[in-house]
């Protein structure tokens, strides 16, 4: 089983499940789909798709699943990567008002150089982040780096903090 964690933010990262929905009829993606998906409002016949799920539930599809593709929330990452899974990370992107700016990339540009987690700038890469999954095999989260994360998140909530005035 695939689950997909879009996370709570209110705005839709409808692209993310177009594309994987688009996988599944292509029959690149085999498995059964669950999806927490928040906010986004997406219909398919293809995947099981919650808006919210408490957080025992969810923490019970992160444990079951055999890969978690999720948007690039420091959250969502970190709680997969210490269930030990495989996660592929698309960021949410500010020019499609699925979020505020694009610190997302960021996040998971990070996540990725320290070998965590395949990541994608883009949707569209994730046919190619597909064919990675095989091959990958993902560095054991460490908390201690947790100062990171925090360093990450003040300056990501800076950020957002002098956008808003």
């Amino acid at each position: 089983m695939i689950f997909v964690m879009l996370g709570t933010q209110n705005n839709s990262f409808h692209r993310l499940l177009e594309k994987i929905d688009e996988l599944i009829e292509k029959e690149v993606i085999q498995e059964e789909v669950i999806v927490q998906a928040g906010y986004t409002k997406y219909e398919s016949k293809n995947m099981e798709i919650f808006d919210m799920i408490p957080r025992n539930e969810l923490e019970n599809y992160q444990k079951e699943a055999s890969l978690i593709i999720t948007h690039g929330g420091v959250g969502s990452i970190v709680s997969s990567l210490k269930q030990g899974k495989k996660v592929i990370a698309v960021p949410r992107k500010h020019e499609y008002g699925e979020h505020v700016n694009n610190h997302q990339q960021e996040i998971i540009k990070e996540f990725e150089e320290k070998g965590y987690i395949i990541g994608v700038s883009g949707v569209e890469e994730l046919p190619k982040a597909w064919e990675r999954l095989t091959t990958f095999k993902p560095k054991p989260y460490q908390a201690g780096n947790q100062k990171m994360l925090s360093l990450i998140e003040d300056f990501i909530d800076s950020q957002m903090t002098k956008e808003k005035k």
